[in-house]
């Protein structure tokens, strides 16, 4: 066993398995403190990298392209500090961060690991339910379906459809960007209707915009990463695959209550769109959405 314990967390390799434990430490992020334990195989793993500086150092964790949904999700765009792949190390510990880099090295060539993208998801990412409250409003995953419910201070078009609710097998993809203080950033879930459409987050009722508390709205990369590992994998997607998709089961349609809360979001939408809170792309939008509830 090979084995580093710092005040930001801990790496564990037994042959087989680098297990990381994010630290306790209030200086280690919400984000990993919240994601938790990370048993990454090591077919999973590409390289390792320890950092030296006058200091402290860092021991880097680099995973083959698609293995993790994580960084699929996320895209290279977690904060240095938030990245559950990189540890820091006390200097006086720099012996002990290479003897646990060479043991992974050497059990990387000893087991002829490839580095090559691999064709599936090598770990699971989050488990769910996983529930998320940000600036713009509290976004959630059962496994099955993605559900966003505004906030009170949500733009006016976004409370006007209601509570937003998407199945898996209707999406394409989950877009992310973290809210870095100095810009806003965004998680969008992009079905197969709006690929195309390009309405910005703060108006888009398939995006929460990210404004608020950096260290809060961060957590949604734990949702984008959730519903990601549950999408095609990338190796698997290619021209016309959501198209060949076998259809849906029928469900039962919805009940009359449900109709008159559609049909008054409908007039509330017209009222928006004649007073020009909603331009014309807007309301067409938006309307579609709505009128989607009634099937």
């Amino acid at each position: 066993m090979a084995e580093i314990i710092q005040r930001d967390g801990t790496w564990a390799f037994d042959g087989t398995t680098v297990r990381i434990t994010p630290g306790l430490h209030r200086s280690v992020p919400l984000f990993r403190q919240t994601y938790g334990e990370i048993a990454v195989p090591l077919e999973a793993v590409a390289g390792v990298v320890y950092e030296p500086e006058r200091k402290r150092g860092r021991l880097r964790l680099r995973l083959r392209e698609g293995a993790d949904p994580l960084l699929q999700a996320t895209g290279g765009r977690l904060p240095d500090a938030a990245d559950p792949y990189r540890l820091i190390v006390d200097i006086d510990r720099s012996g002990v961060a290479e003897y646990v880099a060479e043991e992974i090295r050497h059990a990387l060539l000893l087991d002829q690991i490839p580095k090559e993208p691999t064709k599936a998801y090598l770990l699971p990412g989050p488990p769910v339910p996983v529930s998320v409250r940000s600036s713009d409003g509290t976004v959630s995953f059962d496994g099955a379906q993605v559900r966003i419910d505004w906030a009170d201070t949500s733009e006016r078009v976004k409370r006007a459809t209601g509570p937003r609710i998407v199945a898996v097998g209707d999406l394409v993809q989950v877009e992310w960007l973290p809210n870095s203080g100095y810009e806003d950033g965004f998680i969008r879930f992009v079905t197969r209707e709006t690929v195309f459409s390009k309405l910005p987050p703060e108006k888009d009722p398939y995006a929460l915009d990210l404004w608020g508390s950096t260290r809060r709205d961060l957590l949604t990369a734990l949702v984008a990463t959730a519903v990601t590992a549950r999408l095609p994998h990338p190796s698997a997607r290619g021209d016309g695959e959501f198209e060949d998709r076998p259809p849906r089961a029928a469900t039962a349609p919805p009940p009359a209550d449900h109709h008159d809360v559609l049909l008054r979001r409908l007039r509330e939408l017209g009222e928006l769109h004649r007073e020009g809170v909603l331009t014309d792309e807007e309301f067409t939008m938006t309307k579609k959405a709505v009128l989607r509830g009634f099937s």
